[in-house]
């Protein structure tokens, strides 16, 4: 039994990698970008990957992108991260739970 969630640990492990490696390759497509080309995405794109995609971008590019998005674009964003952040530092939070990891 041991083994076997050992195992099941590792694929999930490795899952999260190539999903985070994924997740990167986009953000430095955005973030090679100029801010005004990035922001006319942005202010299209869904929130919760646009969410996802910001979160992971080095704040002095996104900056400039939040910048030159349409600022009830940029305000609703910023509003996300912050909830986004709150969530992911919070430890006892209904994402982070014990019962959610597994």
């Amino acid at each position: 039994m041991a083994a076997l969630q050992a195992r099941l640990e590792k694929l999930e492990q490795s899952r999260n990698e190539r999903e985070e490696a994924g997740w990167r390759g986009l953000v430095k497509t955005y973030e090679t970008m100029r801010p005004r080309d990035a922001a006319a995405v942005f202010d299209e794109l869904d929130m919760p990957v646009l969410v996802r995609i910001v979160d992971r971008m080095r704040e002095a590019k996104a900056a400039p992108v939040l910048g030159a998005m349409r600022p009830d674009r940029a305000r609703l964003l910023t509003a996300e991260l912050a909830r986004h952040r709150s969530r992911a530092n919070d430890p006892d939070g209904p994402d982070n739970s014990q019962d959610a990891r597994r």
